[in-house]
């Protein structure tokens, strides 16, 4: 019963002791619709001439059991006229109603009163198990000199606790320095000498507790479920890292959190801060770190520059035809970000999630990812690098998404080596009235300049190999052949239906990443690399073998690819290899005939970026059995032009609509870049901003990439020989002498 009528009911007789009996078995005969259906009235009728007798209950009928509770909701305490309307509406006497009531109340309490019994006899067990665990510790003390044994003398409750408080950050600091040298790149030493095992195995340490944040182990200590970022916003709980104990796990995520928390504080700043943190060029006014300004500046997030590392560091500006959400939410996608840069990242994919996205989008979300960044040429070495991606509203509209490497010496029995290492990069994207975004873009990043061909290392240095610029061009293209409009068919060469168009957009999409991934070498395809005496050092040759793949022919296939100096414009030699009239004057798939083009789909606003379908003038119909896919595309970062044969029927079937991914293709093309010293200022290898003694200009030359794929035997289990090799080799070094003679060059 409620305090206000219960006390009245029970009499003088009344004994305290007895009152959780009382409540306990007033819960199982009087607790309304659960336990009797809705039965109400006096436990007992007194009887003069005998023993009470129990009355009999009146079961409420559902309905009068909905209403009852509908009403307890609102009042759980009816007054009189409440009652009375109460029983004239559900046909119960006013003592009814008054006994459901009280019940009800009883029940109510009997169970919050059991579940707050519950938390306390839990909180109760904890303390003892942490006062046996005290207990314990005290009565073998270790000696933190020598790690034995403590002699046992009158020792204060404050001392013992100083102990073990001590002992705790001994550990606490051994481990962070482990993991400092783990995650940082460089060691960390502790001050004072390490805890031995026997300390670390001993009493002690079960006293100290092992759970990651200093506080003493018991079986019901709670951990902290986020990750307070300043601002009111809070990382959610993450969850394990892969490969990671759970000793060290959540070190590892605080350290994890701690180091995207510096990152994108550096971001910022670096985005936002103009002179002379950012020396603009002379010729193109691209904008080049100060190596000396941010050493002063910043503070390394990730260690200290390995030895013979060099430094690229370039930001670059521009407008986007996408909103900042549209453009982060692919951004936070390892595949549509691959996607979305196809000539940059030849490989993405996200291998844990820190933390996930707060309020149901990308904010505060988290992540380690690993991915393939490539210049196309076999020169270059494919960046393999590992790192952190985070995400952070700033405000409405403005968002940043960074980057920084974690691979720093985790290298184990099936890691290679660190060759590159990206410090804080990413971009700052800010909404603008005209539907369009502002995005700063940041690059940074030091790599093993070793690995490269010296051909090489200066368009590297300069940041045009890999630096921000490259990034907001491939961006701005891929914004520009998303929406633009496909021409209407009656300005077509050939009849072609919508869904072809797209059937053979996919198609060329497959041909020139499949290109790529042959002529950088990267993981896409598994290839295995030849050495080859007679070969020269330039000329990169892979083989691989295919049995059931429909995106290829079955049997032994071969690339090969090699970079060369090129004596004229790109543009030129741009427009010269796009050509289909020119065609004859290099390519062997012409017959030495001309080439008319069938099918033209234009990806963007000029006429260089474009999916072509090609056919050679056959002196025979029975002659002309295969066609030309040929896609081209260029910006101001490089010119590519990728072609493959590919049959009469197959293309029927591509441009009807149909899948393109059974059609088998053997890529072949060239890419083209911008000569090594086109941007002006540039880093050399100490680090300092340098101006090279005679401007570059485009027209002066530019680097060409040459790369074949043939299908050398159509058996899988043949064996590769050296005439198929040097076949290849030739095959190469005849292309690249027939342009030099068609363009007049030496």
């Amino acid at each position: 019963m409620d305090g206000h009528g219960g006390m009245d009911l029970l009499g003088e007789h009344f004994d305290p002791s007895a009152i959780g009996r009382m409540r306990e078995d007033e819960y199982e005969s009087r607790s309304g619709s659960d336990n009797f259906e809705g039965g109400s009235g006096d436990d007992q009728e007194a009887n003069e001439d005998g023993p009470p007798r129990k009355k009999k209950y009146n079961r409420h009928t559902p309905h009068q059991i909905q209403e009852l509770e509908n009403f307890f909701k609102e009042c759980p305490h009816p007054d009189e006229k409440q009652r009375l309307e109460l029983s004239r509406r559900l046909g119960l006497e006013s003592k009814q109603i008054k006994f459901w009531f009280q019940n009800r109340r009883t029940q109510m309490k009997t169970q919050l009163e059991r579940h707050e019994n519950v938390i306390l006899r839990q909180e109760n067990e904890k303390l003892q198990a942490e006062n046996d665990l005290l207990k314990e510790a005290m009565r073998s003390p270790i000696c933190n000199t020598c790690g034995g044994q403590a002699i046992p003398g009158d020792i204060s409750y404050e001392q013992h606790q100083l102990r073990i408080e001590n002992a705790r950050f001994k550990d606490e600091l051994n481990r962070i320095c482990a993991l400092a040298n783990k995650f940082l790149g460089k060691p960390l030493a502790s001050s004072v000498n390490p805890i031995s095992t026997k300390c670390l195995n001993s009493n002690l340490e079960l006293a100290v507790g092992r759970n990651g944040f200093g506080g003493v182990s018991t079986a019901g200590t709670t951990l902290p479920m986020g990750h307070d970022f300043g601002d009111g916003d809070v990382m959610p709980m993450m969850k394990p890292m892969m490969g990671v104990t759970s000793n060290d796990i959540q070190f590892e995520r605080s350290m994890l959190i701690d180091l995207a928390l510096a990152a994108m504080d550096e971001l910022c700043k670096m985005a936002h801060t103009d002179n002379p943190l950012w020396i603009k060029s002379f010729d193109e006014g691209k904008e080049v770190l100060n190596l000396e300004e941010y050493m002063r500046t910043f503070s390394p997030c990730i260690g200290m520059k390995p030895v013979g590392f060099v430094t690229e560091a370039t930001r670059d500006t521009g407008l986007v035809m996408v909103n900042s959400l549209a453009l982060v939410e692919t951004m936070m996608d390892a595949n549509r970000w691959a996607e979305m840069f196809p000539s940059v990242v030849a490989r993405a994919s996200t291998i844990d999630m820190v933390s996930t996205d707060t309020g149901g989008t990308k904010n505060n979300a988290l992540q380690v990812m690993h991915a393939e960044f490539q210049l196309l040429s076999p020169l270059v070495p494919v960046r393999q690098v590992k790192f952190l991606r985070f995400c952070k509203q700033h405000a409405e509209g403005l968002w940043a998404v960074v980057d920084v490497s974690i691979d720093m010496n985790q290298v184990g029995s099936n890691t290679q080596f660190v060759t590159c290492r990206r410090l804080p990069s990413g971009c700052v994207v800010q909404d603008m009235p005209n539907g369009y975004s502002k995005v700063i873009w940041v690059e940074h990043s030091e790599y093993d300049e070793s690995s490269v061909h010296h051909l090489y290392r200066p368009l590297l240095s300069s940041g045009m190999g890999f630096g921000a610029h490259r990034w907001i061009s491939a961006l701005q293209s891929t914004q520009l052949t998303i929406s633009i409009k496909l021409p209407p068919p009656s300005s077509e060469k050939h009849s072609i239906t919508p869904g072809g168009k797209r059937s053979m957009l996919k198609l060329a999409q497959r041909m020139t990443n499949n290109f790529c991934a042959g002529v950088c070498a990267s993981s896409m395809r598994k290839w295995d690399k030849l050495r080859v005496e007679n070969m020269g050092e330039d000329v990169r040759v892979l083989t691989r073998k295919r049995i059931n793949d429909p995106g290829e022919p079955p049997g032994v296939v071969l690339s090969a690819a090699t970079s060369v100096w090129m004596p004229v414009s790109r543009q030129r030699l741009f427009n010269f290899l796009r050509d289909e009239r020119m065609r004859s004057a290099w390519d062997i798939l012409s017959n030495g005939g001309p080439m008319h083009e069938m099918v033209h789909i234009a990806k963007g606003q000029g006429t260089g970026s474009c999916v072509s379908l090609l056919s050679a003038n056959a002196i025979s119909k029975s002659e002309n059995t295969m066609l030309i896919l040929q896609e081209t595309w260029s910006d101001v970062s490089g010119s590519l032009v990728v072609y493959a044969p590919v049959d009469i029927p197959s293309m029927h079937i591509v441009m009807n609509g149909g899948d393109s991914a059974y059609v088998a293709l053997l890529p072949s093309g060239f890419a083209i870049l911008p000569p090594p010293n086109h941007g002006g200022w540039s880093n050399n290898i100490n680090g300092t901003i340098v101006k090279p003694e005679v401007e570059s200009d485009e027209s002066g030359g530019c680097l060409l990439t040459v790369g074949f794929q043939i299908l050398v035997n159509s058996l899988p289990t043949a064996k590769l020989t050296v005439e198929s090799v040097e076949t290849v080799n030739n095959l190469i070094s005849c292309t690249i002498h027939k342009i030099k003679d068609a363009l007049q060059v030496t």
